[in-house]
């Protein structure tokens, strides 16, 4: 299963624990907070019972006596250098008991216990090895850690009349960063957010989500202008990038009650609800090129006005969820996945959601994926009584926002997305 970050319903992010095995203690290494589980230290004593008791069923004499170096073996893959060093003595001294039991020539007790003892050395060395790995990765992967949350900084559960919500997956099984990016930043012009997906995968992929997350947050607080928000990322990304990279993206904004702003640069159209349960796909009226491309295209963004008065909720993602297939190679279907658990909790609606996905695909995702939910709270629930938070939109809202949102039941990903 790849692994998680979840904000929105924990101001903290949170890891999805991947290695979750059968609860039953058995053969196979379960480890909780980086340790083996307790059950596992004992198994190599278990496999030395075992030798003991069909040895004295078998009446075989020497026979048994050779798997003995199970214990050891097994201890390498579970214990450290001593906890194999312990197992080694264990089967040694079972082999003598056994070997003199049986009354067995002292060149084939030899013979066994030298093998024990080599056996014993090696999966010493090879437990070494094991932990040291171990402990490598898992510096790497906080300074992983480290580096994700610099870059995708956690996300507030609230946001002034917002609530706020994301889920965020990388394909890559031991990853916490990819090329899926998303912010959300409270500006002097309102709360402004992107969700994007750069092409490419792995660290180049990382440094451009880097690139236009950093040029994202400087320009929300500077730029009055949604549009002009994108035009100073495009032109970073045209200095920095090479020529057959570039980054889809949807900058949003609410600059004021009941109201929104939308850029979409070649992404795939976010998912409007309504209050009362209707479900759209904001589609452009003149698609835009992705950012990187514009000088290509000749083609300028177009930005968008929506109605979003309270309780309607934006849907913003990336690809990797709506391309993600199952065995029969069916997309996910992301519009019927939103009508089924969509309510007044962000937070428990995109946990039902990646859930979902990743039953979809089976537990394991080959793309990474970005959710991003938006909701915009009664008054009640916000706590305010002023006018302005009263009065979110005006009359006639619902019937604008049908006419707004098309009611696609399934979200087909641009032509840009498929770019090579």
């Amino acid at each position: 299963m790849s692994e998680a970050r979840h904000t929105g319903g924990d101001p903290a992010p949170t890891r999805l624990r991947r290695n979750r095995v059968a609860e039953a203690c058995g053969p196979v290494r379960r480890r909780l907070g980086g340790q083996p589980a307790a059950c596992t230290h004992v198994l190599p004593v278990l496999v030395v019972a075992a030798v003991v008791l069909a040895d004295v069923a078998g009446g075989a004499g020497m026979v048994w006596l050779p798997l003995l170096a199970a214990g050891p073996a097994l201890a390498a893959t579970t214990n450290g250098p001593l906890g194999v060093l312990g197992a080694g003595l264990l089967a040694a001294a079972t082999g003598a008991a056994l070997g003199v039991a049986h009354g067995a020539p002292a060149h084939d007790l030899a013979a066994v216990q030298s093998a024990l003892l080599a056996v014993t050395a090696a999966s010493g060395l090879a437990s070494a090895l094991r932990g040291r790995r171990e402990r490598v990765l898992a510096a790497v992967r906080s300074v992983a850690e480290a580096a994700q949350q610099a870059l995708l900084q956690p996300v507030p559960e609230t946001v002034g009349p917002f609530q706020v919500a994301v889920r965020y997956s990388a394909a890559a099984a031991e990853a916490r960063i990819g090329g899926d990016l998303y912010a959300l930043v409270s500006t002097p012009h309102g709360v402004r957010l992107i969700v994007g997906d750069v092409r490419g995968k792995g660290l180049p992929a990382v440094g451009t989500a880097a690139l236009v997350l950093g040029v994202f947050r400087e320009a929300a607080h500077d730029e009055p202008d949604l549009l002009s928000v994108v035009g100073r990322i495009e032109r970073s990304l045209a200095r920095n990038l090479e020529p057959d990279d570039f980054v889809t993206a949807v900058v949003a904004g609410c600059p004021r009650p009941g109201h929104l702003e939308m850029v979409n640069c070649g992404h795939a159209p976010p998912l409007l609800i309504s209050a009362s349960g209707e479900i759209g796909a904001v589609e452009t009226a003149r698609p835009a090129p992705p950012l990187g491309l514009r000088a290509l295209s000749g083609q300028a963004p177009r930005l968008q006005r929506l109605p979003f008065g309270t309780g309607d909720q934006l849907l913003l993602y990336t690809d990797g969820v709506t391309e993600a297939r199952n065995a029969a190679r069916e997309f996910y279907p992301l519009a019927d996945g939103v009508a089924r658990h969509a309510g007044e909790e962000p937070a428990r609606t995109l946990t039902a959601l990646h859930d979902e996905l990743l039953a979809h695909v089976g537990g394991r995702l080959h793309d990474d994926a970005a959710l991003l939910l938006l909701r915009r709270k009664p008054a009640a629930e916000a706590g305010r009584k002023t006018a302005e938070e009263a009065v979110c939109a005006p009359p006639g809202t619902g019937s604008a926002l049908q006419a707004a949102a098309s009611s696609a039941q399934r979200v087909t990903p641009p032509e840009w997305s498929r770019m090579p």
